[in-house]
């Protein structure tokens, strides 16, 4: 019975959320919409090859029509407009997360939070962030390079989930359901900029709201937001570097001030111009200001969605220095490091077979083999 109602639970939060009929699924997997019916309530238990056929018409491994998915409750996922997917989402993040922390078992290899004396001990962001970089041994005006590699090796695993909406730019988990975690959506048509803002932010609800993580609430806390976006700025941007680099800069233009800033601490155009106007360095007028300068230069005033001197794909160089800015970043600036170490370590001494290794990276088996072809021993 119990495999049934496992099997069945998956089923239809999977083909719901491929936006499939049961007919159409049933002819998919080339079985009856009776069949399939019985199946996804739980009366029968289908035959091997039926749910290999299941699995291939959804387009999942058979891992995911098999395994169980436990619930997680001590998780913040909050929006402003209404996720379709969410159950799906959540599922999704409780495979990862089951998947992540066997490997570390496993290999006894994991990280501690380096943060946990920090959960809940500070009401100021700003504060809250200096501490947090203090922390993490981070020099008073260090721009942040890789924070998917400084959060994995202090304790914060990191999940990179391509949903095609703006409905939510990501989540984050807390340690009871087998976190710290902070989940960040990377669909193209949102910036690698945000990627990085939307790590730090859901940093911040770890560190300030723990005892508002319910699965439950879905609707945002407009102060909580606001506190989780100031921890995001100052932990990105802190502030003595950022009010050097924008003083040694007054002889640019304001935009090209932004940019630069912009680039050197790998934000958002409006991230700067936000510091700029909480911290009372500019007035909003800055706002218009940018808007002029940026139609001047290049002939468009910026949409929402528009990110000037945007990280673009294959443009990232990972030497780059103070002396000479990066020219752009790209989105393998925002790669997970630490999971893809633990996969080798693991696949090396047979603990898991390449399959394994692709679900775990969730990744394809052409993918994995390549990728384990391109390890050097």
């Amino acid at each position: 019975m119990e495999n049934r109602n496992v099997i069945a639970s998956n089923l239809s939060r999977l083909r719901t959320h491929k936006g499939l009929s049961q007919e159409e699924l049933a002819k998919a997997a080339k079985i009856s919409r009776v069949a399939l019916g019985k199946i996804e309530r739980g009366a029968v238990l289908p035959r091997a090859n039926t749910l290999s056929e299941l699995a291939n018409a959804l387009e999942v491994p058979l891992r995911e029509l098999v395994t169980p998915v436990n619930l997680i409750n001590n998780v913040r996922f909050r929006a402003d407009k209404r996720i379709n997917n969410r159950e799906q989402v959540l599922a999704e993040i409780s495979l990862w997360l089951n998947n992540y922390n066997w490997l570390e078992s496993e290999l006894d290899n994991k990280e501690s939070f380096a943060l946990a004396h920090l959960v809940g001990k500070h009401t100021d962001p700003m504060e809250l962030a200096e501490a947090a970089r203090k922390a993490l041994e981070l020099k008073p005006d260090e721009p942040i390079r890789d924070i998917c590699g400084l959060l994995e090796n202090k304790g914060v695993k990191v999940l990179l989930l391509k949903k095609a909406t703006d409905a939510f730019f990501g989540l984050s988990v807390g340690p009871g359901d087998g976190g710290p975690a902070v989940v960040v959506n990377t669909w193209e048509r949102i910036s690698v900029e945000r990627w990085i803002f939307t790590a730090a932010h859901e940093l911040g609800h770890i560190l300030l709201h723990m005892d508002a993580f319910d699965r439950t609430c879905d609707s945002e806390e407009v102060k909580e937001e606001q506190e989780a976006d100031r921890f995001a700025s100052y932990f990105l941007m802190p502030k003595k570097g950022f009010d050097d680099e924008w003083e040694q800069s007054r002889g640019l233009s304001l935009l090209n001030r932004v940019l630069k800033v912009k680039r050197i601490y790998r934000v958002s155009y409006k991230t700067v111009l936000y510091r700029l106007v909480e911290s009372g360095l500019e007035n909003n007028d800055i706002w218009r200001s940018f808007q002029i300068q940026h139609r001047d230069s290049f002939g468009k005033t910026l949409r929402k969605i528009d990110e000037p001197d945007r990280i673009k794909a294959g443009e990232f160089r990972l030497d780059w220095n103070r002396a000479g800015e990066p020219d752009s970043l790209s989105a393998s600036d925002f790669l997970l490091d630490r999971l893809y170490g633990l996969v080798r370590i693991a696949f090396d001494k047979d603990l898991i077979s390449l399959g394994r290794a692709a679900e775990l990276l969730r990744i394809s088996r052409a993918d994995m083999r390549e990728l384990a072809n391109s390890w050097v021993k």
